[in-house]
């Protein structure tokens, strides 16, 4: 590898500007975010930014892949920590409630970035829609493997309920936030199964008339 101006292998430069890129688009959106911000913190010349990539365009599509390869891992763990299918549409439930307790969340990558990126021509734009498409066949094919019937209803059903819980888990409480979502997922594996999960028990046990009454406000 050959060094980088800034000191240090190419590879770790882009890592630096991808990282910080990463770090800023998420946290204050993309089009608020200059090139000369990025390469300022990320501590590289613009010279090497360009060396690494074609524009601006270029580095959000890398932070979008990133991100996409991050919820693909998280899903794929989700889904080998159960052995039953209900269990497995549980678990990828339960990896997005804890995305949304995590520290600085700030809701979904790839809804913000189509909220900045609306032209459905667009090269992000179209990365959003592949990524998307791809978690509702995931989804789809995981419901598939509850319940004979067709699956293709509940696995919409899922992913707007999912990015509901997205949408609001950055502006509300996210535990009701979380609460209220894993709830929704078990009526519809309930609806599917005809059998009550645990996580549906353990969630109505612990909702109260005021909790419920704060989730509607909320969503």
């Amino acid at each position: 590898m050959s060094p980088s101006p800034e000191g240090g292998s190419t590879s770790e430069a882009r890592a630096r500007l991808l990282s910080t890129a990463t770090r800023i688009f998420y946290a204050e959106g993309i089009h608020s975010v200059g090139i000369d911000r990025i390469t300022v913190e990320a501590k590289v010349t613009r010279a090497t930014l360009y060396r690494h990539f074609t524009g601006k365009e270029d580095l959000v599509l890398a932070y979008l892949d990133q991100a996409d390869q991050g919820i693909r891992g998280q899903v794929a763990a989700a889904q080998a920590s159960s052995e039953s299918a209900v269990g497995k549409v549980q678990a990828v439930a339960e990896s997005i409630t804890q995305g949304i307790l995590s520290p600085g969340f700030r809701g979904c990558a790839f809804l913000n970035a189509a909220a900045e990126y609306p032209d459905p021509a667009q090269p992000i734009h179209q990365f959003i829609l592949a990524h998307r498409q791809w978690f509702l066949n995931t989804i789809t094919d995981l419901l598939a493997q509850t319940s004979d019937a067709p699956a293709a209803p509940a696995a919409r059903h899922l992913v707007m309920l999912r990015d509901g819980a997205m949408a609001a888990g950055c502006l509300f409480d996210p535990e009701l936030v979380s609460e209220t979502f894993l709830q929704g997922v078990a009526g519809l594996l309930l609806a599917r199964t005809g059998t009550a999960t645990a996580t549906a028990t353990a969630t109505a046990a612990d909702t109260s008339p005021s909790i419920t009454n704060t989730t509607v406000q909320a969503t």
